[in-house]
């Protein structure tokens, strides 16, 4: 028996949250490469309690009347194989203990779960590198104790309390919590112990150890001591002047802050002098962090004042930079200041402004000047930045620098800029046309492209969500106004056709017009209109928005969000030139029903949008008939 149980009163075990249990299967019966990020977890932890602690000393000095320097303590009982975690942080108390080691209060739990099993079925070797990339970015970076634990004991006693509790398991699926009278309860804070596995014997030793910590922890701003020596250099990274940081440290205190075992693909690091006084270390990631488009997910700087540590949701950066990790200092904010307070606080304000103004150069900057970097970052990135475009007017034109699209002139996966396009605008050419949809793919063989691939003239393909949203309030770009090829009239008539080309011969009007008319007549109010096409070249048809109202991909998505699939008729363009209509419009002017083929090129109109049409065996029955009366 331990001496833990020997000083412990029993408690009837609890089961762990079923996420909880089968993380702990995985975490016990997996075969790392990297077992060591346990501890780079379980300091990072550490430091953390005594970052609150501090804050809420702020509020109650009484908190930090015993219990000593705000330090963390690392131990080894070599004989007992026990490896000992401490701090002097805030502490927990019994319910604590049993709510935030009991489960798991992250909306990602599954997705960690569902990576960390996909990657299983890898390699070993790259499965040892995935899972353990993914342990400190899901918020569960105290089970990986377990990965060389068979098992853990936290002894903790909340700051201003007297009574200390123990929470202890083995990983098997059950945990327990009980009242631990020992004399070597923390005064203050938590002590993590760690029986280590007869495969772990390697972090009992002090060289290992420290290694590891100089490694991943040496950023941390308490001091860490292994056997009563100090082994981190306990200063602030963000305080040190930039020529003092090298890269590698970068990458470890990106780790901290992010969770992420990647280089960060962009460091901003400065500080600020003048009316406001703070310094600042951001990083932006490499790769989409997994909560990215959760809603609930708010922004994750830390902020601190003075060094003393405030809250790290401070959401110092509008949520389109959400993803933008790191810490902000704060020399003249009032140390009592409150998370409630930062929403009003006009310091606050100012340096959100400064902060977010920088961040924006910055990434300028990047995508200037190494366009490789920028391109990886707006990959990952660029579906929430196009977010200000929206939500951000005051910073649009700043935006707009920095945003890049696919286009009918991209290359692969390249992407241009609207100072690009621009450049490339063709003669009597006073738009920037887009098409939006829901798909690349099918953007690029959209029929209404035809005209303005004809004429050289480059349109933006826009395919994610938001861009349905910010071109509708946009004012345009250096004069120039946003205009979509799937709404309204094209406006080709005045560009000329690439290469000195012709327009095909076409029905005569007369024709044309009775077609149009009877096609009119033929869908009623299945459509808007039925008008001439000067946007197609070789299809016959195909459907727009009318030229008022909304573009027909934002239709889609309100109509989801609302529950219904209802959206407005179309407006059903023909070809004049295109050997069907020419046909057509001679038949019908000799007086020829045109009724089932009316209802044919709405339906072969829809089915190019990717859509079905609304009566599917209707149009099987007629296509039917067709083939029937020439193949017959």
């Amino acid at each position: 028996m331990s001496k833990t149980d020997e000083k412990t009163a029993t408690s009837k075990p609890k089961e762990f949250q079923a996420e909880v249990a089968k993380l702990l299967h995985l975490m016990v019966h997996s075969v790392y490469s990297e077992r060591e990020v346990f501890l780079r977890e379980l300091i990072s932890n550490a430091s953390d309690a005594c970052d609150k602690l501090r804050y809420e000393a702020l509020k109650n000095d009484k908190l930090m009347a015993e219990g000593g320097e705000l330090r963390i303590d690392i131990t080894l009982d070599k004989k007992a194989k026990v490896l000992t975690i401490a701090d002097t942080g805030i502490g927990m108390d019994a319910k604590e203990l049993s709510d935030n080691l009991g489960t798991i209060a992250r909306s990602g739990t599954q997705a960690f779960m569902e990576q960390m099993e996909g990657a299983k079925s890898k390699k070993a070797e790259s499965a040892d590198g995935d899972n353990v990339h993914l342990i400190g970015q899901f918020g569960v970076g105290f089970y990986s104790a377990f990965m060389i634990a068979e098992r853990v004991d936290v002894v903790s006693r909340k700051a201003g309390t007297r009574k200390a509790n123990v929470w202890s398991s083995d990983g098997s699926g059950t945990y327990t919590v009980a009242p631990y009278d020992g004399d070597d309860a923390p005064v203050r804070g938590t002590s993590i112990r760690l029986t280590l596995r007869k495969d772990a014997k390697e972090f009992l030793e002090d060289v290992r150890l420290e290694h590891i910590v100089r490694t991943y922890s040496d950023h941390v701003s308490h001091p860490i001591y292994l056997e009563g020596r100090q082994i981190n250099s306990g200063s602030a990274i963000w305080a040190r002047p930039k020529s003092e940081v090298s890269d590698d440290q970068h990458k470890e205190f990106f780790g901290h802050v992010s969770g992420m075992y990647a280089e960060p693909a962009l460091t901003i690091h400065y500080k600020a002098e003048g009316r406001h006084e703070y310094s600042v270390l951001l990083y932006v990631p490499g790769e989409k962090p997994f909560d990215l488009f959760d809603p609930e997910r708010k922004g994750k700087q830390k902020l601190y004042v003075r060094r003393v540590y405030i809250t790290d949701e401070a959401e110092m950066l509008p949520s389109y930079l959400r993803f933008v990790r790191g810490v902000i200092d704060s020399e003249d904010m009032p140390l009592n200041i409150s998370r409630e307070m930062l929403q009003d606080n006009p310091t606050v304000h100012a340096i959100r402004a400064a902060v977010t103004k920088r961040v924006l150069s910055e990434l300028k900057k990047c995508a200037d000047k190494q366009p490789e970097v920028y391109g990886k970052i707006w990959s990952a990135f660029g579906p929430v930045i196009k977010e200000g475009l929206y939500e951000d007017m005051e910073r649009r034109d700043a935006l707009y620098e920095i945003c890049r699209f696919r286009s009918t002139r991209s290359e692969g996966q390249q992407n241009v800029s609207l100072a690009d396009y621009v450049g490339r605008l063709k003669e009597n050419q006073t738009a920037i046309y887009y098409l939006t949809g829901e798909d690349a793919a099918k953007a690029e063989t959209s029929p209404q492209l035809e005209g303005y691939k004809a004429r050289g003239v480059e349109v933006l393909l826009l395919t994610d969500p938001i861009d349905a949203f910010w071109v509708r309030t946009s004012l345009g770009y250096e004069g120039k106004p946003f205009k979509s090829v799937t709404q309204g009239g094209a406006d080709l008539e005045q560009i000329p056709l690439a290469d000195g080309g012709k327009d095909k011969p076409k029905a005569d009007d007369a024709s044309t017009t009775g077609l149009l008319t009877a096609l009119k007549g033929a869908l009623g109010d299945k459509v808007q209109d039925v008008v001439k096409s000067a946007r197609l070249t070789s299809s016959a048809v195909c459907i727009v928005a009318g030229e008022h109202g909304f573009d027909r991909t934002l239709e889609k998505y309100l109509a989801r969000q609302q529950g219904h699939g209802v959206i407005s008729a179309p407006v059903l363009e023909v070809n004049p030139s295109h050997p069907l209509i020419v046909t057509l419009a001679e038949r019908q002017a000799k007086g020829e029903d045109v009724s089932d083929a009316a209802q044919l090129l709405l339906d072969q109109a829809v089915i190019l949008e990717g859509e079905t049409p609304d009566d599917v065996a209707g149009f099987a029955e007629r296509l039917s008939a067709l083939m029937a009366k020439v193949y017959g």
